[in-house]
């Protein structure tokens, strides 16, 4: 009866599962990447957001079928193993998935030292900004290994901290809203404008977490698929008019000399000096969150990979009932890529990454169509909608950092080696071996 009770308390219902998905989105992904946003749509930045949004949105329609269907801690990496089967290719894009969480811890840190770097004066420059970056992963770091409970309590109160906050600017600000900055004229191109929101696509990243928690949920089939569209379209009304007050209550040129922490000064027209330094403040704890749970669900998703055998047996080894091996890593790689690239380039990278697993995701909805039913036109558009958001990022990126594209591909190829190498020594790709399946010696 006591383990019947626990269980049911274990279990999450519809605004539970909305609270995974919007904790996850709106977590340092907004701090960061607003005034690389303005930066390109200028005046259409709300417009940038709406599209990615949409994009999002039909991804989760996606996410949906498939977790009621296929409802498994795994999420997306289990998805498109069903789909495509345990291979080459579906292996590199589980690599990859790993590799892009890395990519957007890295993006949290670089926002937290920007904003952290506001309350300091100019001396200090590139060395400071390091440290922060670097205290930024290794302090949540350290959390995760000390108390996993502390990171699952800790994130719900901020995740309600984080949407009172932006709600309370949105309402402050909206009688300083000038909507001329918003004429079509002050807009950029129509491609610029795609682009844009395709850059910023990462601050939607979040969304697909609902689906990693499917077998905890209360009547999936109902919750499933009403959290993960819920969710998504609150985010976009969020995203959209938090973008409408950026650009219509502060010049584009304050925004362009403060692009890394965009959102701070957007506060200042309506609540001065207090509203930068609150923003700030929130902007420093909603990245430490997202940088804590990314850390510790990454930590997990590389457990899993390894149990299937898509990493190396490591990140299966708890020690002090603890996944370290896989916390450590996810450290210290986002360490690496935190330091050594600039923020454009990181936001660039993650949406990038995400772009392209979601393009699978929902080519895994369109080729299993049959077992799931449902819109199956909008796992086509899906899938087409995702590839070309993606073509148009690279494109974009390339006619402005072509190292950016480079760095892109070469996380492409470093996913696509270690399978070829690792992965079909466990698992035989090319002599039509599998794993052993969970359950199986």
């Amino acid at each position: 009866m006591t383990q019947q009770t626990t269980a049911q308390k274990d279990r999450i219902g519809l605004i539970g599962a909305i609270a995974i998905g919007v904790g996850g989105m709106v977590g340092g992904g907004i701090f960061a990447v607003l005034g690389e946003a303005v930066s390109i749509a200028h005046g259409a930045t709300p417009m940038a957001f709406l599209i990615a949004g949409v994009v999002a949105l039909i991804t989760a329609v996606a996410y949906a079928r498939l977790s009621v269907h296929f409802p498994n801690r795994g999420g997306t990496v289990y998805f498109i193993d069903q789909a495509f089967g345990n291979n080459l290719a579906s292996g590199s894009v589980n690599v990859m998935l790993w590799l892009s969480y890395l990519v957007t811890i890295a993006l949290y840190a670089t926002a937290f030292a920007s904003y952290a770097g506001t309350f300091y004066d100019s001396a200090g420059g590139a060395l400071r900004e390091h440290f922060l970056i670097s205290l930024a992963i290794l302090l949540p770091a350290l959390i995760n290994l000390v108390s996993a409970t502390f990171v699952s309590k800790s994130e719900t109160l901020i995740v309600v901290f984080k949407v009172v906050l932006l709600a309370f600017i949105i309402w402050y600000s909206l009688p300083y809203v000038d909507t001329r900055k918003m004429a079509v004229s002050q807009w950029g191109s129509a491609f610029s404008i795609v682009a844009a929101g395709m850059i910023i696509f990462v601050a939607y990243e979040g969304f697909e977490l609902i689906a990693n928690a499917a077998e905890d949920i209360v009547n999936p089939k109902r919750n499933l698929p009403l959290a993960l569209l819920l969710s998504v379209i609150l985010v976009i009304g969020l995203y959209v008019v938090i973008a409408l007050i950026t650009v219509s209550t502060v010049s584009e040129a304050e925004l362009a000399s403060a692009k890394d922490y965009a959102l701070a000064v957007a506060a200042q027209p309506a609540l001065g000096q207090t509203g930068f330094v609150v923003v700030a403040v929130a902007a420093l704890l909603a990245t430490l969150s997202a940088i804590n749970a990314t850390i510790y669900g990454n930590a997990r998703l590389g457990y899993t990979l390894a149990k299937d055998g898509q990493l190396p047996a490591q990140f299966n080894r708890p020690i002090w009932n603890k996944p370290v091996m896989g916390v450590l890593l996810t450290a210290g790689i986002s360490l690496v890529i935190a330091n050594a690239l600039p923020l454009e380039q990181i936001a660039i990278i993650g949406s990038a990454s995400f772009l392209l697993i979601f393009t699978l995701v929902n080519a895994s909805a369109f080729r299993l169509r049959k077992t799931l039913g449902g819109p199956v036109l909008i796992y086509g558009i899906g899938t087409l909608g995702c590839a070309a958001a993606l073509l148009i990022l690279l494109t974009h990126t390339y006619q402005q950092d072509p190292s950016a594209v480079a760095i892109f591909a070469g996380f492409l190829l470093i996913s696509v080696m270690f399978e070829l190498i690792f992965g079909s020594q466990v698992r035989g790709h090319f002599l039509g071996r599998k794993y052993p399946s969970e359950g199986e010696d």
